[in-house]
């Protein structure tokens, strides 16, 4: 089965970029409980927005609820923040915490809970554990070499996720208190100061290179991983659309040729060191345990930037917004009253308008009828068909059949989101 591609999202502008460029899915953190409290989150209301908006292109939206929480922040505050994304069909929660696990179990039933790689479960007896305690999913330690982690799939008897791209700690994943210790900003409650990445008396002694796995995508793919992930919540759009549409690429095209028409291209190669470039990057510890070759010591390259690969990124999923396309019907037959239906394949809906009269004078033609009802304009949809059915000599004002399409969008458009909401809690 084809794993889920899923894409950080720091950003209401980064999780478009995300939808647009392929990702199945994105996690992106709110005002309060998530690991990168400097990145761009969006409010509450601003979540909602989130969470319909991944649902109308038919993606999930994970929340980072992944810090460790103290004890008069759950009734007061936990509950009352993730109630309204719950409503709203929030897919599932990313948590650090034990007792937050047991928590949202108890009070959001519905709701699924992705353990975070921050909990640091390495093995199939870690994971046997978290099912047991209503854990859907287990984001995995970047540390785990491919037959560990194909084990923990198999044996576990739980969703696996891991990471295939981006920043990776020195440390043991979740498991770093040298922000804390050092300038008082613990990575525990989403303020890590990275102080790994500075120079110390010798050299960059703690910084390691970014992960990048496309050279041995396939390998991690037949672990039967269930999620892969890119790292990169704190990066711009532009980093989450590129990197997310390199690696759309390269699933697709193992899920389709398989080994033997699995290339990787220089191009796309070059365009991830263009997104961002720490000073080389590595496959982590997939094939291996460590090796000083994974530090980069150093300063980041200076570097001109390849304007045009980059601007490509920017007019394919920056610029353009992520529209679906529609197939559509309009019948208008005298005495009756006009129809218009909707489709994108997987939702559809018929809505009723104005009753068709016999023309006194001018009738309408078909060209009149399917100019107005194509008129899609700033939609979240566009018209790729368009079938009219009419006799001839029939008369409706054309305002009228305005007012049919866009009774007919924005009926789409609730159906698209509506599927997805709790209405009992």
């Amino acid at each position: 089965m084809k794993p889920e591609l899923l894409a950080p999202a720091g950003s209401m502008d980064s999780m478009k970029a995300a939808i647009s460029a392929g990702a199945d899915a994105v996690y992106m953190g709110g005002t309060r409980y998530g690991a990168r409290a400097y990145a761009e989150n969006p409010d509450d209301q601003g979540l909602i927005e989130a969470i319909d908006y991944c649902h109308f292109h038919g993606r999930k939206l994970y929340l980072t609820v992944n810090t460790l929480m103290k004890e008069g922040e759950f009734d007061d505050g936990l509950f009352s923040f993730l109630m309204p994304l719950y409503r709203e069909g929030l897919d599932a929660v990313i948590v650090q915490d034990y007792g937050v696990v047991s928590y949202i179990r108890s009070q959001f039933p519905q709701l699924e809970v992705h353990a975070s790689t921050q909990m640091a479960v390495a093995g199939r007896y870690g994971a046997k554990l978290l099912k047991e305690m209503g854990v859907s999913r287990l984001v995995l330690p970047r540390e785990l070499r491919l037959p560990e982690l194909e084990e923990v799939t198999e044996l576990g008897g739980i969703e696996t996720e891991c990471f295939i791209h981006g920043a990776l700690c020195y440390c043991y994943s979740g498991q770093c208190l040298m922000s804390s210790l050092i300038g008082g900003r613990s990575g525990n409650r989403g303020r890590c100061a990275q102080v790994c990445r500075l120079p110390f008396p010798k050299d960059h002694l703690l910084n390691l290179k970014d992960l990048n796995t496309l050279s041995i995508l396939p390998d991690i793919i037949d672990t039967g991983v269930s999620s892969l992930k890119i790292e990169g919540r704190m990066k711009s759009p532009r980093y989450t659309a590129g990197v997310t549409s390199v690696y759309r690429k390269y699933i697709d095209m193992y899920d389709e040729k398989g080994r033997a028409g699995y290339k990787v291209s220089p191009t796309d190669e070059r365009l991830l060191r263009e997104l961002f470039d720490r000073g080389g990057t590595t496959t982590g510890y997939f094939t291996r345990h460590n090796g000083k070759d994974m530090i980069f010591k150093g300063e980041k390259p200076d570097r001109i930037p390849d304007e045009k690969l980059l601007s490509k990124v920017d007019r394919a999923y920056l610029d353009a917004e992520k529209k679906v396309p529609l197939t559509g019907e309009i019948r208008l037959m005298p005495g009756e009253m006009s129809y218009m239906c909707l489709t994108d394949g997987k939702c559809s809906v018929r809505v009723t308008g104005d009753v068709v009269q016999v023309a006194s004078s001018r009738p309408l033609t078909e060209e009149e009828v399917r100019t107005n009802a194509s008129k899609f304009g700033d939609s979240p949809f566009t018209l790729t068909k368009l079938s009219v059915t009419m006799m001839d000599g029939v008369f409706m004002p054309l305002s009228a059949i305005n007012k049919l399409r866009r009774k007919a969008i924005d009926s789409l458009s609730k159906e698209k989101i509506n599927g997805y909401k709790r209405s009992n809690f």
